[in-house]
C-alpha cells in the first residue's frame, strides 16, 4: 500500500519534512512489509495542511498526529 506525502511549498511551510520522516521511521519499525512511502509534488488540497494520500483518500497530516494517522489509519487497512 502507498503513502503519498505532498513536498509541495504549502505543505513544506506546514511541516510536510517531519511528516515524512516520522512516517518513515512508523514504516520501518512495523511488522507490515507492504507499506511504501512516496512523495508527490502536489496533491492538491494545499489549504488543509500537509496532504497525504492514502488508499484513494486524502488526509490532512501534521507533525504532531502522523502517529494516529498511522496507528488509526493505515495499519487498520494493511
Amino acid at each position: 500500500m502507498d503513502i503519498y506525502v505532498c513536498i509541495g511549498s504549502a505543505c513544506h511551510l506546514k511541516g510536510s519534512y517531519e511528516v515524512v520522516e516520522n512516517l518513515n521511521d512508523l514504516i520501518k519499525r512495523s511488522p507490515e512489509k507492504n507499506i511504501v512511502l512516496k512523495s508527490a509534488f502536489c496533491l492538491g488540497k494545499c489549504s488543509e495542511g500537509v496532504s497525504v494520500k492514502f488508499d484513494n483518500k486524502f488526509f490532512s497530516v501534521t507533525p504532531d498526529n502522523v502517529d494516529d494517522f498511522f496507528k488509526n489509519v493505515v495499519m487498520k487497512e494493511v
